[in-house]
Parts: C-alpha cells; structure tokens; sequence
C-alpha cells in the first residue's frame, strides 16, 4: 500500500533535511507502531530516521512552538497548530464502539454520588490541558449540562491521585484501562463509547503530524517509512509485541496483547474516511462549545 500525499497546501521545501526524529509517547501501543523503524527492518525511503519518546502532553505542547518536524500529536492540540502540520492518515489510534478513555472513580459509582451530592461541581483529574481524553471529557458533561472542575495531572498519576481521594474521579488515558478494575476503580463513564452512540464513529484520540515545510518528497518518504512501521508490527506480532511490552508500566503479554490490538488495527493503517470525518466532527464540535479555535484546511496525509 503507498501513502499518496495531498500536498497542495505543502510548503516550498527547505533543503534536504539530514536526519528526521519522530517523536512519540513511551506506550506500548505507540512502542509497537514503531517497532519496525527501531529495530531496523523497515526501508527509510532514503532518510535518516530516529525515534525519541516523550509524554503525549509534552509533545502536544512541543508542536505548538513548531519545534519538532514529525511527532505523535493529540487530535485536539491539531486546534492549535494545524496551519504548521498535517495529520498523516496511517499512525491514528481512535477509541471504538466499547472502548476509549475512562472516567473513574475509587470505590463505586454509587459512593461517587453519594460522596458528591450538594457539591458544587465534581472535581475530576485529567491528563493534559491539551489532551483529546480532555476535550471530550469537557464536551460529554456539556452535552449533560452540567459543569465540573478539572485538574490536570501527568497521564500516569492521574490514578494515584483518585485514590487517594484528592479528586472525586479521574480520567485514565493508555494501559490503566485494563487494569483500573483489579485495582479497585470503577467506570463512571466510557467516553469512546459515548462518542460512538452519539456519532456512531470512532473517537479521535492520537494522531502522527508532519511539518508542511519538509516539502512533498520528504513528507512521501516518511509517511511510507511509517506504514511500514506499522505494518511490520502487524506481520510480526509477537516479536513488535515484546517490544511493546517494555513500555507497558507492568502490563502481562495478554493484557499488552489487548491494549495493542484495541489501538493498533486496520485504522491505524489508514485512518479511513469515517476517521476523517470523526476529527472534523470532534473539532467542529469543540470550536462551536468555545473550547478550542475553529480550524480550518486540516490536511490528511
């Protein structure tokens, strides 16, 4: 399969760049993703290409200064620096019809209620400012009407922090998905399955984004490198697996397995249209709530 580019609205390119980082979060469903182009298998089309790891929200912010040229980017930070990037469409994780990020609480949901009638608002821990979990989160109790106050913590200390009570609940993004049950939380809301019911699309979550100004040929040659990335991982499954399973913070191979089969799939190959049409529908509805700025000539790679 070869990715075609859309390169209208591409740049004039600067001179033939040496080596190219891609940047993405150390998870095992991005691990996986890029198993091929790390371990050496995959073909570079021609370029030098190194990985580096960051947390999704540093990267968020990083491609809002415009200081990295490829770089795993959440959909809802695109509001913000679309006019810099375009949004590759293999590379996308997107929650399903019974999966996405998870708002929890300690305890039941029951004890939730009881612990927040005649509060105010309910006082929820998310992870990142700029996160898609986040705007969706903010346009869910929108739709309820009702108003809630958020507090952001790093992805990984979001579960801590509802444990110990600092919060009433808290939103759990990556591999804490599986195993927030064993660990004596329980869901208060499904916001991928929430989005799918009231859309019947995939809930927009990650995306890869690429500098317009690398030019047509270098922006073709890295978004085939990383399909084959992708694909590679998908051929050799068990092998891209135990790579993953480095960046799984303690998750077993079944539960490793799982994550990357929920976020790593077919989609993931090619966004697909109904892809695009849900990350226009997840920004248009942001931009008209006042959460984010309206965006415009989003561009899908």
């Amino acid at each position: 399969m070869t990715v075609v580019a859309n390169t209208e609205s591409v740049t004039t390119p600067r001179e033939q760049p040496g080596t190219i980082t891609i940047y993405h979060s150390p998870d095992a469903d991005d691990a996986f993703m890029f198993y091929g182009l790390v371990s050496g298998n995959i073909d570079s089309h021609g370029l030098t290409l190194e990985s580096a790891l960051c947390d999704i929200e540093s990267l968020n912010h990083r491609a809002l200064k415009g200081t990295v040229d490829v770089t795993a980017i959440s959909v809802h930070a695109l509001a913000y620096c679309a006019a810099d990037y375009a949004v590759l469409r293999c590379g996308a994780s997107m929650g399903g019809a019974d999966y996405g990020p998870r708002l929890v609480t300690f305890g039941s949901a029951k004890e939730l209620t009881e612990r927040t009638k005649g509060a105010e608002r309910m006082k929820i821990a998310c992870p990142g400012e700029l996160t898609s979990a986040t705007l969706a989160l903010k346009l869910y109790f929108q739709e309820l009407g009702e108003e809630v106050e958020i507090v952001q913590r790093k992805f990984d200390q979001v579960q801590e922090c509802v444990r110990k009570r600092e919060v009433d609940a808290g939103l759990i993004i990556h591999e804490g998905q599986l195993t927030l049950e064993r660990e004596g939380f329980e869901v208060v809301t499904d916001l991928g399955q929430w989005w799918w019911n009231s859309t019947g699309l995939p809930l927009p979550l990650g995306v890869n984004a690429i500098k317009k100004t690398l030019g047509r040929e270098v922006i073709q040659s890295v978004a085939n490198s990383l399909l084959s990335s992708i694909e590679y991982g998908l051929r050799y499954r068990e092998e891209a697996l135990q790579y993953a399973l480095s960046f799984g913070r303690g998750l077993e191979l079944h539960d490793a397995d799982e994550f990357v089969g929920m976020y790593v799939n077919d989609r993931t190959r090619d966004i697909g249209e109904d892809g695009i049409e849900s990350i226009q529908l997840f920004l248009k509805r942001g931009a008209d709530s006042g959460f984010i700025p309206r965006v415009k000539n989003l561009e899908f790679i």
